[in-house]
């Protein structure tokens, strides 16, 4: 319900601000009968509150980001004592004129007034605002704080708020078709953006000077602090944070600036010009400022106003505009310059986000992000592989992408020895112990399978068909208009591989292909990743390993792509890259346990013994593995490996074991306890 200013003479409405968007005062609700207080409803705690840890400490808030240092508001304000015009000047923009204004020539400096050369609309880059003015009638003006890309930004204080300090946005020359359509816009989409995380526009006021023109003005909250660019090249940096910025640092600042896109996105906004500069952090939490460039999705008329450095290429934007995926463009930018002096990153971590900001700035807009909110995803998910690898957290969540899986990958290392392991020995020697890897087409058979995307018309019905019969859901495909998509032909191409049937997967993964549309499919990681595991299946790894590689791009923070390719180094005998992989995996969920079998592995190549069995003991009692992993810990210590035989202490370590495992369905002697035995 729209309330109605009660001023005088006021025809306007109150806005969400609580501000009126014509006369810009305060809405004030008449006196009467009190209203009935609105019923207590008792609501879910939606968790713990924010702890605030000293910075550096690392501990994370209720919504799992990194608690950011205390930055406070500085003593004094620095204000521009001698505004002067941009030193690259600006386009005109009068009724699409693009002439460059404000620059000089020969060698002498630009004027700060002037007239357009090309269409002769005059120009003016001088504040319109002077130390004293009241705007509005209760903004009184401090000085200049800075020069945006559209105008003159002015501090001043609301004398009716007890000096409650504003920014006021003003717009760059009286007669500038361009701001003045800009202003109009800003207007009408920004005093209605509530978010945590973005300034809040009080209201909109117009000024007029004596004698001059009528100059409309954003009433913004001032937001002390430091933007991240100032924090960033700061002297005492590392005072701020005690010591050097994190990743899980620009991560968590990534976070919360997606959040913020995500929300003006949702709304049919794109911001356009996110940068270091225009992220305040004050206090423990930071705001988007500066929204000058904002534009409504899909306005192709007005002209664009963005930083170069942090933009995708011009060439781009002339071609096809500014669209969500370039917003996300301007965020990798961002968190790339951020990052730039950060502490070093222990494992995969650093990996893990150099793919991310490598998707969100791809060359082919096609294989960037699709929104902030996918984006968001996977820098959480990095954020938690960086933390579980600088600071040990086991930080688990499920995945959004791949179903989960119960396989071991532990190539019978875990089991029990059949009795083929005596009566088909040649010699006197023991065999040894055999801790090779799984074989490829175990592998291509165990790794976990991709969630159908919810968009895909068939998604809410594929999980009605029976994984078996395959053939019949082939039969329907024609006749049944709801199953004639990409997710259906991908169910298709995992049915026929679970069955054995190579050819009739590949095609139908090629028939996903065709639906997705040969531009799509070559960035979509779910075809990407269905090649990987074909390949698997046949025992072509180096392949296989190509493509789980580009799913490891799109998906830098997930779990299962990091498994397939510790496999597929590890059956190309790179032993240091594939325990990289599994112990990105490991080290953040410990129900991942064959990547524990595959670090495990790894330590064996080396002929670490302790180190295999410390990975092995790390499977929780709660993991349907546990015992496999202490039978396993058990022949380890035992076994002959490498040609060499255990030693003392080892074969002590496995007696010692032995009495612990439940064997034989906890019964105190058995066939499988036996056979045990007998191998130690």
């Amino acid at each position: 319900m729209t309330t109605s200013c009660v001023r005088p003479g006021c025809a306007g409405r109150i806005m969400g601000t609580g501000y009126c968007d014509t006369c810009g005062h305060r809405h004030i609700e008449p006196r009467g009968t009190p209203a009935a207080p609105p019923p207590v409803v008792v609501e879910e705690s939606p968790g713990p509150p924010t702890v605030h840890a000293v910075a550096g400490v690392g501990e994370l808030d209720q919504h799992g980001l990194v608690v950011l240092p205390e930055v406070p508001e500085p003593d004094d304000v620095l204000l521009v004592e001698d505004p002067r015009p941009p030193t690259e000047g600006r386009r005109c923009g009068t009724d699409g004129c693009g002439m460059l204004i404000g620059v000089g020539y020969g060698g002498q400096p630009a004027r700060a007034t002037g007239r357009c050369p090309r269409c002769g609309t005059p120009y003016s880059f001088l504040p319109q605002l002077a130390r004293g003015d009241l705007v509005a009638g209760h903004y009184r003006v401090l000085g200049c704080l800075a020069r945006g890309g559209l105008g003159w930004i002015h501090l001043a204080e609301d004398t009716r708020a007890d000096g409650h300090r504003v920014v006021l946005k003003s717009q760059i020359g009286a007669g500038g078709a361009l701001a003045r359509r800009t202003a109009v816009e800003e207007r009408r989409s920004l005093t209605d953006l509530h978010h945590p995380d973005i300034v809040r526009i009080i209201t909109y006021a117009d000024h007029r000077p004596p004698g001059g023109t009528s100059t409309g003005y954003l009433v913004m909250d001032y937001i002390g602090g430091r933007s991240l660019q100032q924090l960033f090249d700061a002297d005492d940096i590392e005072r701020v944070f005690h010591g050097r910025p994190r990743l899980d640092h620009v991560l968590s600042y990534g976070c919360k600036i997606l959040g913020a896109l995500e929300y003006m996105h949702e709304r049919g906004l794109l911001y356009c010009d996110m940068k270091p500069a225009n992220v305040i952090h004050f206090g423990r939490a930071v705001k988007v400022i500066d929204l000058g460039a904002v534009r409504a999705i899909g306005d192709r008329a007005s002209a664009y106003v963005y930083t170069a450095t942090f933009a995708p290429p011009k060439a781009e934007i002339d071609r096809r505009g500014w669209h969500v995926d370039s917003d996300l463009y301007t965020v990798g930018m961002t968190l790339q310059a951020l990052a730039r002096d950060t502490e070093p990153a222990r494992g995969l971590a650093h990996d893990s986000f150099r793919r991310l900001v490598d998707r969100a700035t791809h060359p082919e807009p096609r294989a960037r992000f699709r929104s902030a909110a996918e984006m968001s995803r996977q820098l959480w998910e990095v954020l938690r592989e960086f933390r579980s690898l600088q600071f040990g957290e086991q930080l688990p969540e499920s995945s959004t992408r791949f179903r989960a899986t119960g396989a071991s990958l532990d190539a019978g290392l875990g089991a029990i020895p059949a009795l083929d392991h005596w009566t088909a020995r040649t010699g006197e020697r023991p065999a040894e112990l055999d801790v090779s890897p799984p074989s490829p087409a175990e592998v291509a058979g165990a790794l976990p399978e991709p969630v159908p995307d919810p968009a895909d018309g068939a998604a809410l019905v594929l999980d009605t068909f029976s994984p078996d019969a395959p053939d019949q859901v082939a039969r329907q495909w024609p006749r049944d208009s709801r199953l004639g998509t990409p997710e259906t032909a991908l169910w298709l191409c995992r049915a026929y591989l679970r069955g054995g049937d190579r050819d009739a997967a590949a095609d139908w993964l090629t028939e996903a292909e065709t639906q997705l549309g040969e531009r799509a499919a070559a960035h979509d990681w779910r075809i990407a990743w269905h090649r990987g595991v074909l390949h698997l299946g046949k025992g072509e790894v180096e392949p296989a390993g190509a493509r789980f590689e580009a799913v490891y791009r799109a998906l830098p923070g997930e779990y299962v792509p990091k498994l397939a390719l510790g496999h597929c180094a590890e059956h190309g005998a790179r032993t240091a890259r594939a325990m990289r992989f599994y112990e990105a995996v490991w080290k953040r969920d410990s129900a991942h346990t064959a990547a524990a079998f595959g670090l495990a592995r790894g330590h064996l190549a080396g002929g670490d013994r302790d180190a295999a069995v410390r990975v092995l003991d790390e499977v929780p009692a709660t993991s349907r593995h546990h015992d496999a992993a202490r039978v396993a810990a058990v022949r380890i210590r035992a076994g002959v490996i490498g040609g060499l035989p255990p030693t003392p202490a080892d074969l002590a370590d496995a007696a010692r074991r032995l009495p612990e495992l439940r064997l034989d369905g906890g019964a105190e002697d058995g066939e499988s306890r036996a056979r045990l035995v007998a191998e130690v």
